[in-house]
């Protein structure tokens, strides 16, 4: 099951538009907020969020219905939405985290800054949290 829901989620990623745009979305707002260019962050943070959340909120809420896997908002700011299956929450993220900082900006920012990373490496995040979520047993 996890090979077939992971083909859909990079599958339903990349109906929306090639990995080279999701990358160069990625670079576009890792440049700004490198360049410390608060206007053009707010003008990319949000539709850059909305482009990834969007995706699972929409395409793969079936599947991962399917799964038994529920979707929701996400709570930390740069992950893509809340997956819960029996109890157990996961949330694949769009940047690395430095998870000893417990402020969700903070661990968003070590390191130097923000750390969003690429397609391949969000969709490997993504894998991770399903293989978490489906190596679980339902009651």
């Amino acid at each position: 099951m996890l090979n077939v829901l992971t083909a859909q989620v990079r599958a339903a990623h990349l109906l929306v538009r090639p990995e080279e745009e999701w990358d160069a979305l990625t670079d576009d707002l890792w440049r700004a907020y490198d360049s410390k260019d608060g206007d053009l962050v707010e003008q990319l943070c949000e539709p850059y969020l909305a482009s990834w959340r969007v995706v699972t909120r929409n395409l793969l809420a079936e599947p991962l219905a399917a799964a038994g896997i529920r979707v929701a908002r996400p709570a930390h700011p740069w992950a893509i939405a809340t997956l819960e299956r029996d109890g157990v929450v996961q949330e694949p993220l769009l940047c690395s985290l430095d998870n000893e900082l417990p402020d969700a900006w903070e661990a968003a920012a070590a390191d130097g800054g923000l750390q969003l990373q690429h397609f391949n490496d969000i969709m490997a995040g993504y894998e991770s949290c399903l293989r978490e979520l489906l190596s679980r047993q339902s009651a």
